[in-house]
C-alpha cells in the first residue's frame, strides 16, 4: 500500500469536519513549501560562493582542557 492511498484511506474515516480541516492543513503546507522553495531559490547562489567547510575547520580555533572529564569541584560534597 502506497502512502498516498493509506492516507486517503485514512482520511475517509474522518468527519466531513475534521476531512475539511486536514484539507486546509494541506493547503497550508503546500504554500508553506512554496514560500520557502522561492526564498531558497533567492539566496542559493549566495550560500554557494559563501561556503566553507570541511574537515579542520576548527582545527588551531578551539581547545578541550586533559581534564574536561574530571569532577567539578563545586559538586563534591554531592558525591
Amino acid at each position: 500500500m502506497t502512502l498516498e492511498s493509506s492516507i486517503l484511506n485514512n482520511l475517509k474515516k474522518l468527519p466531513k469536519a475534521m476531512q475539511q480541516a486536514v484539507f486546509l492543513y494541506t493547503e497550508f503546507l503546500v504554500n508553506r513549501t512554496n514560500q520557502q522553495d522561492s526564498i531558497q531559490l533567492e539566496s542559493v547562489s549566495e550560500t554557494l560562493s559563501n561556503k566553507r567547510g570541511g574537515l579542520g575547520i576548527w582545527k588551531d580555533k578551539i581547545w578541550i582542557t586533559d581534564d574536561f572529564d574530571a569532577p567539578l569541584d563545586d559538586f563534591q560534597a554531592y558525591m
